[in-house]
């Protein structure tokens, strides 16, 4: 009886334990502290929000494109670089062929004269610009002492009466070669200025298209020889490419090269009318001037002058302020 009892016992106290227990799914969403039971609900859903495009760039993809343009950039430097150099071998070699005499050479005789003529013009033209120069130095320095001269014999007229008027006559003589001197001063300085722009803006921008036709040239007869020694010697399979691209850079060499030469053709014939009519002009301008000068001619002098629009400037003329205008 004492058994059975105990036992009814101990299934009402595990009944009432168990009864107590959490369920397992309610264990991760409550905490229970002593008798009291406080529930923390923890939430399983994630919220939403709305995310603009420009937001989703990250900055790797940035860099991205940046790394590749700078790639771009540099194989782009790395290819012009690259033709650059195969450029400029084939050209020493060629030059160094043709001095030796193991290439040929294309030759326009008839230019090859005009452009040799040319540049013997230019330097005879610069041979009178130099002397000219030279005259002009040393014209201005005899006019310094023609001014001196005048003012030394003017001053000895004040201190010696018994010779005053022969002073006074050379005194007088040597102002008017100091004024007409001027004059021709002027002169020679307008010649000066339109031969020196001859020879070094006119012939010279002629002479810079000629070099560009020659560095053309030798660039040209590289491929050319080039070119023709694949042909000689056989393209095998693997050359395929390299000929083709040695045959568009022929073509392309060719076409530049006969650009140049008709530019040279047209600018040689408007620079020899130009020459002349400038030579013409400064030719008789400083051969008027010179005979007037050295025949006392004042008045043809300051004519000459007039006829060709050159101002009456003396070369240690100070412009007046505006209180003396």
């Amino acid at each position: 009886m004492y058994a059975t009892n105990m036992n009814k016992s101990n299934e009402k106290s595990i009944h009432e334990m168990l009864k107590n227990t959490p369920s397992m799914n309610d264990s991760t969403d409550v905490v229970h502290t002593g008798s009291e039971q406080q529930t923390i609900k923890h939430s399983t859903t994630l919220t939403l929000r709305n995310v603009s495009n420009h937001s989703l760039s990250s900055p790797t993809s940035v860099s991205l494109e940046d790394e590749s343009a700078y790639i771009k950039n540099g194989s782009s430097k790395l290819d012009t670089f690259r033709n650059w150099s195969i450029t400029t071998y084939k050209c020493t070699k060629q030059i160094m062929l043709e001095k030796l005499g193991k290439s040929t050479r294309t030759v326009d005789l008839e230019l090859e004269a005009q452009i040799d003529q040319l540049k013997e013009t230019q330097k005879k033209y610069l041979s009178i610009l130099r002397l000219s120069r030279a005259f002009t130095s040393h014209f201005y320095n005899c006019m310094q002492t023609q001014s001196l001269l005048s003012e030394t014999f003017a001053d000895l007229a004040q201190k010696s009466p018994e010779l005053q008027e022969e002073f006074l006559r050379n005194a007088e003589t040597q102002r008017i070669l100091t004024k007409n001197g001027e004059l021709l001063l002027n002169a020679l300085n307008f010649f000066i200025s339109s031969i020196n722009t001859l020879c070094n803006k006119t012939i010279e921008d002629t002479l810079l298209t000629i070099r560009q036709y020659e560095l053309a040239r030798v660039e040209y007869d590289a491929y050319r020889v080039d070119m023709e020694q694949q042909r000689t010697g056989g393209s095998e399979p693997q050359q395929k490419y390299s000929n083709d691209e040695v045959q568009k850079k022929y073509e392309k060499c060719k076409d530049q090269y006969e650009k140049l030469r008709s530019d040279i053709v047209v600018k040689m014939q408007f620079l020899e009318e130009n020459r002349i009519k400038v030579m013409h002009k400064q030719l008789l301008l400083f051969h008027n001037a010179i005979a007037a000068y050295f025949a006392g001619n004042a008045n043809g002098l300051e004519k000459t002058l007039q006829q060709f629009n050159i101002s009456l400037k003396s070369p240690n003329s100070v412009t007046s302020s505006w209180l003396e205008q």
